[in-house]
């Protein structure tokens, strides 16, 4: 594979002074090219701050100012655009990784060193994790790709390959205090996201409106629950945190606090099958079927997913 598909970032926000303002470098992310036209993937962690103007830097030494076009609201994933044409894009494979695989991950390393690249194997398909870092929340990452390839900061947001130098990830996370574990988002997730900026100019995401905790066979026993597998809506720890949002499709539905939702369309939700990940493969105005346990009977709803906002 080329190296010229990396494209580390140089951010540069304003900084104010008593005699106007001045822009300085304050990170450094990575991003690669999914078309010729300059649209980049990313992380929407890497673009997160409002104020900043981003950067792209390339492998020729130019520099192009690059516009945040999308966030997903759901995933960590956002993309950019640049001007220009004829840029070098990377291809995305489809999910068929196996244990084992030999995966390559390239970016700006620590946001200094470009073009790192590391070498390592599929380590875990299917992963859930909880990330996040210093002032920014954490963020539920489920169904997601484990290696071994050397990631680090800065790598956020660049190309996990395989050998032929297609995408077959996007980095994203790693365990701190752990060596060599490191996260990235498969392509499933960066193709939908892609496809629904294509069709609607930004990224849309299914919405149930449900706060919620997965059982287990630990809870059900722990609890005296009728079911080990479902999740039961449940409200958060501040009183904000309400069980269902008012108004959402689920709201509309008649779900209320410690309901148990069991199925969806005909399969179980267990913790390798969960919620979240079946209502991400889903797209605003679909309609799902859930089985529900609601005061002890159980039923079979409707519910139409509505947009997430």
């Amino acid at each position: 594979f080329d190296d010229s598909f990396l494209n580390p970032f140089e951010f540069q926000i304003p900084q104010y002074r008593q005699k106007g303002t001045e822009e300085r470098e304050v990170g450094g992310g990575t991003a690669f090219f999914v078309t010729s036209e300059g649209l980049l993937l990313t992380n929407k962690h890497v673009v997160a701050d409002k104020e900043a103007n981003y950067t792209v830097l390339l492998n020729n030494g130019t520099r192009q100012a690059a516009t945040v076009v999308a966030q997903d609201p759901v995933t960590d994933i956002a993309l950019l655009q640049v001007e220009g044409e004829n840029f070098p894009a990377l291809d995305l494979a489809q999910d068929d990784l196996q244990l084992g695989q030999t995966v390559i991950a390239i970016g700006n390393a620590l946001g200094e060193f470009r073009n790192t690249v590391s070498v390592g194997v599929i380590s875990g398909l299917k992963r859930n994790v909880t990330a996040g870092g210093i002032g920014s929340p954490a963020e539920r990452l489920e169904s997601i790709i484990q290696t071994d390839a050397a990631i680090n900061q800065g790598n956020s947001g660049g190309p996990l390959l395989n050998t032929e130098g297609t995408v077959v990830g996007m980095n994203t996370a790693i365990a701190a205090g752990a060596q060599n574990i490191g996260f990235a988002i498969p392509t499933s997730d960066l193709r939908r996201a892609l496809e629904s900026y294509r069709e609607n100019g930004r990224i849309l995401r299914a919405f149930l409106g449900v706060r919620y905790i997965p059982i287990t066979k630990t809870m059900q026993e722990r609890n005296n629950l009728q079911y080990d597998y479902g999740v039961l809506v449940v409200r958060g720890d501040e009183p904000e945190d309400l069980a269902v949002t008012p108004g959402s499709p689920a709201d509309k539905a008649g779900i209320a606090e410690n309901d148990i939702i069991l199925e969806v369309d005909g399969q179980k939700l267990t913790l390798e099958h969960s919620l979240a990940s079946v209502i991400r493969r889903k797209a605003p105005g679909d309609t799902v079927k859930l089985r529900i346990a609601h005061r002890g009977e159980e039923k079979v709803i409707s519910v139409t997913l509505a947009q997430q906002e």
